[in-house]
Formats: C-alpha cells, sequence, structure tokens
C-alpha cells in the first residue's frame, strides 16, 4: 500500500515516518501475541513502516514479535532497538546487537540506540557503534533518554556528531524537553524521538483533551498524538495492541489542531518556564 504517512529527515538525509510503531510491553503475554502481531502487520499496510523495540523489552520478547510481524516485509520495515547501558562496552554492544538481530531475523537494524546513559565511557560505545555501521550490522545509530548535556558531550566526542536522534518521553503533560533540549537538537537538525505520547494511554480520559477532540470528531487520544506530530521534526512511537488503536493512531495524522486548539492546551498544559530534570518511565 503506498504510504501517506508524513516523514521528517535524519540529520544523514534518510526520511523517516512521523508516527512509528513501539512495542513497549509486547512479547510479555504469549496470550496477546497474535493480536500484537496483527497490529504491527496493520501498521505496515498503512505505511506506519517504522517500528521501535529493545532489547530490553520483554527480555528480547518484543523483538521476536517484531520478527514475526516483519516477517518477508523486512525491507520496507524501518528498524530501531536499543542496547542497554550495562551492555554498552566494545565488546557488549557487538555481543546485544548480534543477539538482538538474531531474535529480530535479520541481517541489520536500521537506528540502534544507546537506551540511557550509563557507566561506560560514552567514547567506548560511539566507537563499538561505528564498528557495527562499518561491518553492516547497523546502519545509523542514536541515543535514549539523554538531557541537553548528555548531548553537547555526546556531539563532541571523535565521530559523536553522527547521532540521529534522542528518543525521549515526550508529551502534553511531559513538556520538560521544550525548555532547552529540543531547541538545542532542533538547532542541529536532529529529530526527536518521543515515546508515551500519550502517557501510556492517561492522555486518553482527560476531560481538557476531550473539549478540543470533540471540535475534530476525534478521540482525546487522537488529540494527544496530533499535538505531538505537529511539529516537523517530532517522530510519536505510540504502542498498539490491536488493529482498531492502529487505525486510531494514523487517523491522527490527518488531524491539523488550529490556533484555537493550541492555545488551550498551552492553558491545560502550560509550557516549561524553567529547566526541570528529564523525565523518564
Amino acid at each position: 500500500m503506498e504510504s501517506s504517512v508524513r516523514t521528517t529527515t535524519l540529520p544523514c538525509g534518510e526520511a523517516i515516518p512521523v508516527l512509528g510503531q513501539g512495542t513497549w510491553k509486547m512479547g510479555e503475554d504469549s496470550r496477546r501475541r497474535a493480536d500484537e502481531v496483527r497490529a504491527l502487520k496493520l501498521g505496515l499496510d498503512l505505511g506506519v513502516t517504522l517500528i521501535d523495540t529493545a532489547e530490553m523489552y520483554a527480555d528480547g520478547g518484543a523483538e521476536v514479535v517484531v520478527a514475526e510481524a516483519i516477517a518477508g516485509r523486512r525491507d520496507e520495515t524501518f528498524l530501531v532497538s536499543k542496547v542497554l547501558p550495562s551492555n554498552a562496552s566494545r565488546a557488549g554492544v557487538r555481543r546485544a546487537c548480534e543477539n538482538s538481530l538474531k531474535r529480530l531475523r535479520t541481517d541489520r537494524i536500521d537506528l540502534y540506540l544507546l537506551h540511557w546513559p550509563g557507566s561506560v565511557p560514552l567514547t567506548e560505545t560511539v566507537e563499538a557503534f561505528e564498528a557495527l555501521k562499518q561491518a553492516g550490522k547497523i546502519r545509523h545509530w542514536g541515543v535514549s533518554n539523554f538531557d541537553t548535556d548528555e548531548m553537547q558531550e555526546l556531539v563532541l566526542l571523535s565521530d559523536g556528531d553522527k547521532v540521529q536522534t534522542n528518543q525521549v518521553l515526550y508529551n502534553l503533560v511531559r513538556r520538560g524537553p521544550e525548555f532547552d533540549l529540543s531547541p538545542w537538537m532542533r538547532k542541529r537538525g536532529i529529530p526527536l524521538m518521543a515515546y508515551s505520547p500519550v502517557e501510556q494511554g492517561a492522555l486518553a480520559h482527560n476531560a481538557r483533551l476531550a473539549e478540543v477532540a470533540a471540535r475534530h470528531g476525534a478521540s482525546a487520544a487522537q488529540i494527544a498524538l496530533a499535538w505531538v506530530m505537529r511539529q516537523d521534526d517530532v517522530i510519536a512511537i505510540p504502542k498498539a495492541g490491536s488493529q482498531e488503536h492502529v487505525r486510531q493512531n494514523v487517523a491522527a495524522l490527518d488531524i491539523r489542531l488550529t490556533h484555537q486548539d493550541i492555545a488551550d492546551l498551552d492553558r491545560a498544559f502550560p509550557q516549561p518556564t524553567r529547566k526541570r530534570g528529564l523525565e523518564m518511565i
């Protein structure tokens, strides 16, 4: 099916969808496995070709679910996975990547992220990422849960400026990145990847969001998602465990929030006025 999903551009020049499919908590319950696979497959059918996963999710179980969903369709999928900081040494990154490749049943990962900052020196992790690129095991690399000072440190390292994204917690109730992280990344052309854009479903039941949603004939969750994706350089990666949920997420791409909508949401969910530490869940 021809994709109508809007794209943004990584620093390397590659275009990727602004709406992806998250897999956090997938692979934890075998009874949900078939539904999870079907949901991911439908997402691919609808042009949501970016799938985000990690070795940590269900101890690799999410990657196994992804493998089943992308079987026979690997070339149309932009695959994102993550390495734990405890595996971020030269040898650890190589070993973790090989294990992820086996679970994903593929020969390469399109974008490989350090899941959060850890004790291994960043220089060592970056060297390991670059070695994996040279070996053809990964195509690009990035980070996750890095605050502004950590990003500043990263880009000053040898090859640190090859970072392609930073995946952080960002939604209407977690607007901290807007104070200095988002502007810093935007200035350097590095897209922000927003995880939990609907606050793990909590925003789906928000009365203030429901008021805006009523104007668009949409749901509160769709408004929360549309708000994240209103920015050209932000990628949202909500999880959808059912086909209907996938359809709702894709429909959010067509919502165009008005100036009045944005003003109302800013009043309900104020922008940060001071620096806050980066939040994680």
